[in-house]
């Protein structure tokens, strides 16, 4: 079963002209699951910008943990699209091409000639799929930072004191790649049942509001403008409260119904927690958290975090250790997506000299 999933798109051809993430993340999907993928860089600008954002300890040879993340196995083509003959080569390549990724700026397309609507008409069959950043008419450029401060996601991060925080990775563009790789499967199917190609576009703003789920529902249905919440959820307790043991290292606890709040109790040896009327349901629990991290808080200071951790898995309460990345990325799950080249940015452990394989045409 797992060989079929990993070549069920053998056969498939996906033509990636999009650049940095979101659009880069859907080719690495078709690639992982067997596709063919050429991605277009333009030499004369450099290629993917994604190139040269490297940290201080990165490699030096071209290979960002960035690029690196989202554009293994794929085929690269380097094509100046602006001329006359990069263009026919790209049109050349779009009559056998099955999926067509493109983040063209606003006019962008016509500009160089390869305007969406014509080349709908031009190959019928051929599925586009457009990424955006904003809905029509906001022309603006998007990074990830933008959007995490005008979708709400950042006034929503942070410490209650303030202090915002951007999330670490670049989730927009995750989110939106996401969405981008749902329409193209769709887009796919219909494309098996009609033979016609598809036209699609999907924008980062809209992705990101998408997600917002709760939080965005809460909000409608209350008025209440949720502020920076830390690693706390405003809706279930204890849920998101951080725990030192006494070894220094940190859980977080994910109680999110009475039976495992119950349970809790009962292994950190405070059963009559359950019919205190602070937190005798979870309403209760959100409205005292202040009060049950504290009592909380002494419990978990008396052991280390193995010893929580284990007795919490075997009474099956929700929680988990707050690993860095060295201890993530060692693990014994993640060693297999390691190996088999899920994770992109493991190219950086072996230098290899090609992320991607040149194509001539």
């Amino acid at each position: 079963m797992q060989d079929y999933w990993e070549n069920c798109f053998q056969g498939i051809r996906v033509i990636e002209l999009a650049s940095v993430l979101a659009g880069p993340s859907v080719g690495r999907f078709f690639r992982e699951h067997g596709a063919t993928v050429v991605k277009i860089e333009n030499p004369h600008a450099g290629g993917d910008v994604t190139r040269s954002w490297r940290g201080a300890q990165e490699s030096q040879n071209g290979l960002s943990a960035y690029y690196c993340s989202v554009n293994q196995g794929k085929e690269l083509l380097w094509l100046d699209l602006k001329t006359d003959d990069g263009r026919a080569k790209l049109f050349t390549l779009l009559e056998e091409t099955d999926v067509f990724l493109c983040n063209f700026k606003p006019g962008e397309d016509d500009r160089r000639g390869l305007n969406l609507n014509m080349l709908a008409e031009r190959f019928p069959r051929l599925i586009i799929a457009q990424l955006d950043s904003f809905p029509e008419g906001d022309d603006r450029p998007a990074y990830d930072i933008v959007l995490q401060a005008e979708t709400g996601f950042l006034s929503m991060t942070g410490s209650k004191d303030g202090e915002l925080a951007r999330l670490p990775v670049a989730l927009i563009d995750v989110m939106a790649g996401q969405q981008l790789k749902a329409a193209v499967l769709m887009a796919l199917w219909k494309r098996e049942r009609s033979g016609e190609g598809s036209l699609l576009r999907v924008n980062l703003w809209e992705s990101a509001v998408a997600a917002l789920v709760n939080q965005g529902s809460a909000y409608l249905m209350t008025g209440k403008i949720p502020g920076p919440q830390g690693t706390l959820h405003p809706q279930i307790a204890p849920y998101g409260e951080l725990m030192v043991c006494n070894d220094g290292r940190k859980l977080v606890l994910a109680v999110g119904n009475e039976k495992q709040f119950g349970t809790l109790c009962g292994v950190l040896g405070q059963p009559q927690w359950v019919n205190d009327e602070r937190f005798c349901d979870n309403p209760a629990r959100v409205k005292n958290r202040q009060n049950l991290a504290k009592l909380l808080e002494h419990e978990f200071g008396k052991q280390s975090r193995t010893f929580w951790m284990e007795r919490l898995a075997e009474a099956g309460v929700p929680a988990g250790a707050v690993l860095d990345l060295s201890e993530v990325l060692e693990s014994p799950f993640a060693k297999p997506l390691i190996e088999k080249g899920r994770y992109g940015n493991q190219i950086l452990k072996s230098i290899k000299l090609s992320v991607v394989r040149r194509v001539e045409l």
